[in-house]
């Protein structure tokens, strides 16, 4: 909708909303962390780690899942549009695990309970995003002709993402940022109550995947699905997530069952 704030061409609106959804993010994390008896630096450092960790990874699989394209075009890899684009969420979440698993153990931060800490901060900072993602109208949706149907018209928005102009398509990156913020309000809610370690993490992992689960058919995907499958990539992951995050429920609830006995 609005790509550059002020019409700067220099200042996109995509990255500023980006670096408050980190700045947001982190400052929540230190802050649960705090309250959660954690080591605050401990944690402000692995929130940079996994930032930094989450740009290479969304990155990589943005090449990944496009790989006919980028073979055939390779000098796009390194162009100014790739070097823009956000990348995907899915690839960015796989890397921050496991630079956060490595950071962890080198640490000795409690796993579990750290990572309860970051879901809530992970969720506030995509939902901020994702409102970037729809001011620079990357990430758009099929055509849609429901009275909440979002019209594209900034050339410059075609020009730095390619998002059709004078069509009117789903506002999936809308869909995607209000489920982020109701899933925030869940978790934050949550977490303030008494629970088990990773009881959190893993109810962010099982609704994240199923909001991303549902959004996906809704959004246009010029790679198409997996093998010409009823499925895309994200939509693979989500599934894998999903039986991920339940797993950590059901672990956790019979290790405090075990517990108790």
């Amino acid at each position: 909708m609005y790509p550059e704030i002020l019409g700067f061409s220099f200042l996109h609106t995509y990255g500023v909303l980006v670096a408050a959804a980190f700045l947001t993010a982190l400052w929540l994390a230190g802050r649960l962390g705090r309250e959660a008896g954690l080591n605050v630096d401990a944690v402000t450092n692995l929130g940079i780690y996994c930032a930094l960790a989450a740009i290479g990874g969304a990155k990589l699989m943005m090449f990944a899942i496009d790989i006919p394209y980028y073979s055939q075009h390779p000098g796009e890899i390194f162009s100014l549009s790739s070097l823009q684009a956000g990348g995907v969420f899915y690839g960015g979440l796989i890397a921050a695990l496991a630079v956060a698993i490595w950071y962890m153990r080198k640490t000795r931060l409690p796993g579990w309970k750290t990572a309860d800490v970051f879901a809530p901060a992970i969720a506030l900072g995509h939902g901020i995003g994702r409102l970037g993602c729809f001011s620079a109208g990357c990430c758009w949706g099929v055509e849609c002709h429901r009275p909440w149907a979002v019209t594209f018209t900034n050339p410059v928005a075609h020009e730095l993402v390619g998002v059709p102009l004078q069509l009117a398509i789903h506002p999936t990156q809308l869909y995607e940022a209000a489920a982020e913020f109701i899933i925030f309000g869940l978790l934050y809610w949550r977490i303030r109550k008494p629970h088990a370690d990773g009881g959190i993490i893993g109810a962010y992992l099982m609704l994240y995947s199923t909001a991303r689960f549902t959004v996906e058919f809704f959004r246009v995907h010029e790679q198409g699905n997996v093998m010409g499958g009823a499925f895309d990539t994200s939509q693979w992951i989500s599934a894998g997530l999903f039986v991920l995050g339940a797993a950590c429920l059901w672990r956790r609830r019979v290790h405090t069952a075990q517990a108790r006995s």
